[in-house]
């Protein structure tokens, strides 16, 4: 009976930084947690593999395993919070936890956005819940609006920069002038990014966050395998010289736009313009835009990382379930409803576009090199020379593009690199109006 609850049990598997920040709030909250959850939040057992860290948090050393079973089979526990990390085993793990009757919370974009639709289906099969608010964003609230408040919205577009180590370096290179290399060692030394920074600086991390709000948005599977993604690596100095000059600011988005039936999903840098809010986050905060037919344009923004901010969004989740499970309410897990859209692959996406490269600085060059567009019906916007070396006989200049589609613009790439007047393309930039 619910009368007779004195607590709610919770389990906790991984205890890194944010498993460390999730525990402080747990018990440095516990009076606020009971209150809003009618029931103490109790911590019954740490899945952990360095169970040493008991020390260090000031925690009995009996309530640390190694030994998933053990966890699993530990009938207090009701509500289980994942924070391990990665797809394996966190995918099992998370599968064994649902299938055993117990409430699901999770941080853990991967799995979620590669395996949403069968854990949420396995929870609705279960009669258990799974949320999953920390996978994006950190601490800001975005996953929760599309489910409840924006629901009654047709969503136009979703505009995000959803890593925060990226946009902590593309800052650090358009303020300081930094080149990629050293502005990456830098965010490592401040602890920003990884010792392997692949999946922030390769645009992976934000293609798994981008498929889960685009699966909500538009209310259909979407899947990793949908998001084309490129990074950052290849941007250098001058792009962001160049940039300032014409008038926009350099930010890897996460992108996601529905037109006449079609998705186009896509993580890439891009050109924005410096008057636009996005322009105007830096350092290792996040933002994301939303535009919905009834609400227009919404902004969330703030720290899209940390134990502090992804702590917050953990324990509004279990605060949720374990309030839902004092009053009895079964919750049901949203799935996508089956929408007919199609996505659109990416050489079909239409964008406006950077190129910079060098050329051999002589009479000609650029009748070859609007021939090549043409010939790929690709308008010229502008064309400008920005530096010449004497000793090379060569100048850089900067082409900016009326829109175009995708596969026109790698076509004539491919085509530029083989005029013996061109030395090399540095550097193909979209640009987001």
């Amino acid at each position: 009976m619910v009368a007779a609850r004195e607590n709610i049990g919770v389990g906790l598997m991984g205890l890194g930084v944010i498993g460390s920040g999730v525990v402080s709030v747990l018990t440095g909250k516990s009076d606020k947690l009971a209150l809003e959850s009618n029931r103490p939040l109790i911590l019954k057992k740490i899945l952990e593999k360095d169970v040493s860290k008991h020390g260090s948090m000031g925690l009995s050393k009996g309530i640390f395993t190694a030994d998933f079973e053990e966890f699993l089979n530990n009938p207090e526990i009701e509500i289980v919070i994942e924070l391990i990390g990665g797809e394996s085993p966190a995918f099992d793990f998370i599968k064994r936890c649902i299938k055993a009757g117990k409430h699901v919370v999770t941080a853990n974009k991967e799995v979620i956005a590669k395996h949403g639709y069968e854990i949420l289906q396995l929870a609705r099969d279960n009669h258990v819940d799974v949320r999953y608010e920390a996978s994006v964003g950190g601490g800001i609230p975005v996953i929760s609006p599309f489910i409840d408040a924006l629901m009654v919205n047709d969503i136009k577009a979703i505009l995000g920069i959803v890593n925060g180590t990226t946009n902590y370096i593309l800052t650090s290179m358009a303020q300081e002038g930094l080149d990629f290399d050293i502005a990456l060692e830098q965010a490592q030394k401040l602890g920003y990014a990884e010792a392997n920074p692949e999946n922030d600086i390769g645009g992976a991390d934000a293609a798994y966050k981008l498929a889960i709000l685009a699966t909500l948005a538009f209310s259909t599977e979407v899947k990793i395998e949908d998001v084309y993604y490129e990074g950052i690596s290849k941007l250098e100095a001058n792009d962001f010289r160049y940039s300032k000059e014409l008038g926009y600011a350099i930010k890897l988005l996460a992108i996601a736009k529905q037109t006449d039936g079609f998705i186009e999903v896509r993580v890439h840098p891009v050109f924005i313009s410096e008057d636009a809010l996005l322009a105007k986050v830096d350092g290792v905060f996040n933002a994301i835009e939303i535009e919905g037919d009834l609400v227009g344009k919404l902004i969330f923004y703030g720290r899209g990382a940390g134990a502090a901010p992804t702590s917050s969004a953990v324990m509004a989740d279990v605060v949720n379930i374990a309030s839902n499970i004092c009053h009895e309410i079964k919750s049901i897990p949203k799935l996508p409803s089956g929408e007919t859209y199609k996505i659109k692959r990416m050489p079909e996406v239409k964008t406006r576009g950077y190129i910079r490269m060098r050329i051999l600085d002589q009479s000609g060059v650029l009748a070859q090199i609007s021939k090549v567009l043409g010939d790929n019906d690709i308008s010229i916007a502008s064309v400008i020379q920005k530096e010449t070396d004497l000793s090379s006989n060569t100048a850089e200049i900067v082409i900016m593009t009326h829109p175009s589609k995708e596969d026109a613009i790698q076509k004539a790439l491919t085509d530029m690199r083989r005029l013996a007047a061109v030395k090399e393309i540095n550097n193909y930039i979209r640009v987001e109006d």
